[in-house]
């Protein structure tokens, strides 16, 4: 199987894996016979190792509610609930992020054999860790850079208001000179890489569960075509096998359907291209604009296009931050697009039609389609894919190199090998990215 390291290897002390495992027999978690925490046989670090070949419908462990590490069960949960007003955030993760900031750095923290694997946290190696050249160098056009450029901008935010004022009301508990920004920062990637949030009720309409910190399954490796997925009840959460696994296989969790960019912001990894079929391409719903723009001539052609934007933002189908998300079999983002491609495909004559409709708000999914397919694009109009054409280009542009020289490193093994670990991870998302562009390139052309 195809599949790049999850992580940079980390050096955890000498017996930690055994004390984690009875620290994890005594808080009632159950691991099935069938199945061994193992670092030989995985794709990196720990994951976990099928002993005997499994079934669809096996669960593999089961992690009681009272061994998750949140908010509620780290020993600082009464403080936290009491002062829980002051540790709003835009984020949500505070509280977490506190009790964490608590637990890693007590001697006797009961929490101690879990935090042990993660030696200091020092094996993390999220893009926010890297220096700005790097990303720049690295992951230009790709959309990483602008995420860790707000993750970054965030948690200075965070830690400043929120956390310092906080560590600084409670001397007895913390001290700046442990507790510094830095750790802060690497705890912060520990939750975006490790953490789970349990869905909320179908329908549901509050606010997303905040995270938790699942022993065992956060050991789990991630590949898009997955073996195993987590499940919750009331009383414990559950591994369950969700397709045969051979005895000697390891088993894989998924992190959700996330593109490759996603994976390496948030995890700090990639899947080897054409492992993630859940990878997607983003075309910048300015970019679109742009390219609506480039090819007027007149000032009234230049209004048009103005207006019609406008108009589209009305109705909330684009946006200054938005983008249109190109998978390989369908545009995640269909309505959108659709709507997007309809209105500034419009003739003035039309466009001043379709604004008198009474009802034009009313009909703004006419021909939007939340499942629109790649086979359907060589359907559309003329004006329609030559506007998508124009996108297309304009995105490929952002990028330092081409697909060319992309086929070129990934065909040259020897040269692939010379590679660091951030530079295969950028390529691998940089390549998928292209790809998926090249594809609609085709398409539109057809």
């Amino acid at each position: 199987m195809a599949s790049a390291a999850k992580r940079v290897r980390r050096e955890p002390g000498p017996g930690a894996l055994a004390a984690f495992l009875e620290w994890c027999g005594d808080a009632g978690l159950v691991l099935s016979p069938k199945v061994c925490v193992s670092r030989e046989g995985t794709v990196t670090d720990y994951g976990l190792i099928a002993r005997e070949d499994l079934q669809a419908g096996e669960v593999l462990f089961t992690v009681p509610r009272n061994a998750l590490l949140s908010q509620h069960t780290s020993s600082l949960s009464s403080l936290l609930e009491k002062e829980q007003a002051s540790l709003e955030s835009q984020s949500g993760w505070v509280p977490l992020l506190i009790a964490l900031l608590h637990e890693s750095t007590i001697s006797n923290s009961y929490w101690g054999p879990y935090f042990s694997l993660w030696h200091d946290f020092s094996g993390l190696d999220h893009p926010m860790f890297w220096s700005e050249e790097e990303r720049r160098r690295l992951l230009q056009g790709t959309g990483v850079s602008e995420a860790v450029d707000k993750d970054l901008a965030n948690i200075q935010t965070e830690y400043s208001s929120v956390i310092l004022p906080f560590l600084k009301a409670h001397p007895e508990i913390f001290n700046p000179k442990v507790h510094t920004l830095e750790l802060y920062k690497k705890l912060v990637a520990f939750v975006m890489a490790y953490s789970f949030q349990e869905p909320l009720e179908e329908d549901a309409e509050d606010e997303p569960n905040p995270p938790v910190m699942v022993p065992v399954a956060d050991l789990l490796n991630h590949v898009a075509n997955h073996n195993a997925n987590l499940e919750y009840s009331p009383e414990c959460l559950k591994m369950v096998v969700v397709q045969p696994i051979r005895k000697g296989q390891e088993v894989f969790n998924t992190y959700g359907e996330m593109a490759s960019w996603q994976l390496l912001h948030m995890y700090g990894f990639a899947e080897p291209y054409p492992g993630n079929r859940d990878d997607a391409a983003d075309i910048q719903m300015l970019t679109l604009y742009k390219a609506a723009l480039q090819v007027t001539k007149t000032d009234a052609e230049k209004q048009l296009v103005l207006d019609q934007w406008d108009l589209l933002c009305q109705m909330e189908m684009v946006g200054e931050e938005g983008a249109f998300v190109i998978g390989w079999e369908k545009v995640l983002t269909g309505e959108e697009l659709s709507m997007a491609l309809k209105v500034l495909g419009m003739s003035a004559e039309e466009f001043k039609e379709f604004k008198e409709q009474e009802d034009w708000a009313d009909k703004m999914g006419e021909n939007g389609n939340t499942d629109l397919t790649l086979s359907m694009i060589p359907t559309f109009k003329a004006s329609w894919k030559k506007l998508l054409f124009d996108a297309t280009l304009l995105t490929l542009q952002a990028y330092s190199s081409d697909l060319k020289a992309e086929e070129e490193m990934l065909s040259d093994q020897q040269a692939f090998s010379k590679l660091s670990c951030r530079e295969r991870f950028a390529l691998q998302v940089r390549y998928g990215q292209k790809k998926i562009l090249h594809q609609l390139l085709e398409l539109v052309s057809s």
